[in-house]
């Protein structure tokens, strides 16, 4: 008989993926269901996503986390993530755009997050389907005094993942199936098989997100724009992180400090480049030259520390100018 076999969240777990699907004796011709938040926090989430694209009879629900990708919603797992996967990111982001917000057929229905009982799966907001911010709060607002699942009386079994059970799965009135085990904080993967509706989990191995947030940080914090940062989103980035206790990582964001304040420190030699190209050029042929606006601001002797700082508010500006005047300035650290 072909199966139904729910896995909840994986987030990149992918050696006890393949654990799980070995212990429930996954067939070809079953149907194998995530919950979403295939990616995030663990060591694999290219050959996680691989797996389900490249796998017939395989579905995958939107979660909160491919919903980040898919709005462009970076933050410090999403930054990681895109890391990992390198050249294929965009074809990932553009499948996961693909995504369905549920699953449902006649012997369970299947979401990320939540449901508001009560109301068609079609017509429920996909906020709350997935458990983004926005829909956690509707929930919140709606069901202040429990969770929305103690509500849910229909008959046909919902299952969802998105909110930590504990170390094992969150069952009740063989309706209600919540499959995240924390797999990617060293819980357990847990699947759930259909039509027996029996439960199976394998234990992670190790705890992923901490392992993963130590070893990708120094590689997220040196693909920063930090070109493009003002000086004072520069300084804030580099004290937010630099009580790391990675010493490279601490290491490299002195440098990085370093070379922001060479190149505020460079802004007089810039100066005196752009008042003696000026007298070079003389005020006929000033509009020809690349760094013209700054030029004719010092050849009517208005360009001083202050109007300076004002128009090169981030490193990228002053190396622009310093480089059309020759004047060299530090590289960021690689």
């Amino acid at each position: 008989m072909r199966r139904s076999v729910i896995v909840g969240d994986i987030h990149g777990c992918f050696e006890e993926l393949l654990e799980l699907l070995d212990t429930v004796e996954l067939a070809p011709d079953d149907l194998l269901i995530s919950v979403g938040d295939l990616v995030d926090r663990g060591p694999e989430p290219g050959a996680v996503v691989r797996f389900f694209r490249e796998r017939p009879n395989s579905v995958v629900v939107m979660g909160n986390h491919e919903r980040k990708h898919v709005r462009g919603i970076l933050s410090y797992a999403q930054e990681i993530t895109r890391l990992q996967i390198g050249d294929d990111y965009a074809d990932m982001v553009e499948w996961m755009r693909t995504l369905p917000y549920y699953f449902e057929n006649e012997a369970i229905r299947v979401v990320h997050a939540a449901m508001v009982p009560g109301i068609a799966l079609a017509d429920q907001r996909p906020e709350v389907l997935c458990g983004s911010t926005r829909g956690e709060r509707e929930l919140g607002a709606r069901f202040a005094d429990g969770h929305w699942h103690d509500r849910y009386d229909d008959s046909v079994p919902i299952v969802f993942g998105h909110h930590v059970t504990g170390d094992e799965p969150l069952i009740r009135d063989g309706r209600i199936f919540g499959l995240d085990t924390g797999a990617c904080h060293g819980g357990a993967l847990s699947a759930l098989c259909v039509p027996e509706f029996t439960v199976h989990s394998v234990r992670a191995h190790a705890d992923h997100w901490s392992n993963t947030r130590r070893r990708w940080q120094l590689p997220v914090l040196r693909s920063k724009p930090w070109h493009d940062f003002t000086w004072s989103q520069s300084a804030e980035t580099v004290a937010r992180f630099a009580s790391t206790p990675d010493p490279a990582t601490r290491e490299w964001l002195a440098a990085v400090d370093a070379w922001a304040a060479r190149l505020r420190e460079s802004f007089p030699a810039v100066i005196n480049a752009a008042y003696d190209r000026a007298r070079e050029l003389g005020a006929d042929r000033i509009g020809e030259h690349r760094a013209a606006r700054f030029l004719f601001q010092a050849h009517h002797g208005r360009l001083d520390h202050a109007s300076l700082t004002r128009q090169c508010t981030t490193p990228r500006r002053v190396i622009e100018l310093a480089t059309a005047l020759g004047v060299d300035l530090p590289e960021l650290p690689r």
